[in-house]
């Protein structure tokens, strides 16, 4: 009776040990997979994300006040200087979008510029009045000259990240 339990008590444990080698697999398979991106904000993944030629395609069929929920990659072309609280990304023929952090919740390294990143969230096309345009034109300094040239208002792509990937 002695053997009996001994050997069903070597097989439990053998069992046991199974399936923690297992877990462990598994979880050296998510450090892997995460190796090759640091994430910021909400946890998103790499899969089913379209190239920046295809987003400026995107932007191109919204009108003002639509957004789309969409997932792209592109490249930083500029990082804010001082917290990392927008980016500026490149689509296709020099154009860019500029890209803030859903509720102000993260921010991206300072020396993140020219870095690939897959960013998730809402793209929308915004038109800024010519008002603005001469409010901000004004407060840069600029000639009464140049803020009178500022005639028609600008259509700009823009896009509110809830979460970022950026390759290492």
């Amino acid at each position: 009776m002695k053997l009996v339990l001994k050997i069903c008590l070597i097989f439990l444990v053998g069992l046991t040990a199974c399936k923690e080698n297992k877990n462990e697999k598994s979880e050296d398979k998510k450090e892997v997979a995460t190796l090759k991106y640091d994430s910021f904000g909400a946890e998103i993944t790499a899969d089913n994300s379209i190239d920046a030629t295809a987003m400026l395609n995107k932007f191109k069929g919204l009108k003002a006040g639509d957004t789309l929920a969409v997932k792209f990659s592109s490249k930083i072309n500029e990082v804010c200087s001082k917290k990392g609280c927008w980016m500026r990304l490149a689509l296709a023929d020099g154009t860019e979008t500029m890209v803030r952090f859903k509720d102000y919740g993260f921010f991206m390294p300072l020396d993140s510029k020219d870095r690939e990143v897959i960013v998730n969230g809402k793209a929308f096309v915004k038109e800024t009045s010519v008002k603005e345009l001469r409010h901000y034109a004004e407060d840069a300094g600029k000639t009464k000259e140049e803020i009178a040239k500022i005639t028609e208002p600008k259509i700009e792509f823009a896009f509110e990240a809830d979460g970022v990937l950026m390759k290492k």
